[in-house]
């Protein structure tokens, strides 16, 4: 991992020969207390149609979100390529890979983290595909419970990973992360043979940062620094919708 000091101030602009991958809550758009609570600018929703032409389509939302999720938080623009739930869940071009289904033993673990979530108003559990979501921003009391419950999970769930955050836990099937679907991407047109940007700001984006890296990409973290693979940095949301608008120069956006 490259030290806080080895950062870069700022990536280059974008070129037309990049491919583009963007995390969404703490890169493209602030944090909130519920994910609910997200917005997207209105000039970035504008905006990505354009930085899609200026790439040759090579441009896709990676998120933990779901892809249902995420066409709604970006509705009316229509995203084509999205990789939800870390990968889990993909759409391109290619078409459509969902995510695996869940079963009755990982929904009742489910309702034991929302039973323990139920105690601490503001927490939040998330279920989907597969992965179970322990948000505790909103209700940092709930952190020391939750964290526990997740921590006997590791032999409950011995095909599924932890991946700590900064306010939350995510627990996902071992296999997959950002890292694996952006090279899902990178396999297939449009985005074959272009030269791949990742911007993220958590841990859940490392494996991200490396995939890019060893394609002599550009990984972009968003926020403080802090040791990461990546090699540049923006302070923040708001200077990633900057930097994005500033790489369009002479483009229409519309």
């Amino acid at each position: 991992m490259e030290s806080e000091s080895t950062l870069a101030a700022e990536p280059p602009l974008i070129e037309d020969d990049w491919a583009l991958f963007l995390d969404v809550d703490g890169s493209l758009a602030e944090h909130a207390p519920t994910p609910d609570e997200v917005r997207i600018d209105p000039v970035i929703k504008q905006a990505l149609p354009a930085l899609s032409r200026k790439c040759g389509g090579a441009l896709a939302l990676v998120s933990g979100r779901t892809v249902a999720a995420l066409d709604a938080l970006f509705a009316p623009v229509g995203i084509v390529s999205i990789a939800g739930l870390h990968g889990l869940e993909r759409r391109s071009e290619s078409g459509w890979e969902p995510a695996p289904a869940m079963d009755a033993p990982f929904l009742a673990l489910a309702a034991e983290a929302e039973a323990i979530a139920h105690r601490f108003p503001g927490a939040l559990v998330e279920c989907r595909g597969g992965c179970l979501f322990l948000h505790w921003r909103a209700a940092p009391q709930a952190a020391t419970a939750l964290a526990a419950f997740a921590d006997g999970l590791r032999t409950r769930l011995p095909r599924h990973r932890l991946h700590p955050g900064a306010h939350g836990i995510e627990i996902r099937p071992i296999g997959m992360d950002k890292g694996e679907a952006i090279a899902a991407f990178m396999a297939t047109p449009p985005f074959l043979g272009r030269r791949p940007a990742f911007i993220g700001d958590d841990p859940a984006d490392e494996p991200g940062f490396a995939r890019v890296n060893t394609h002599g990409g550009v990984s972009v973290l968003v926020g403080a620094a802090r040791p990461t693979a990546a090699r540049y940095r923006l302070a923040n949301p708001g200077d990633v919708r900057r930097w994005l608008i500033d790489s369009l120069q002479d483009e229409v956006i519309a």
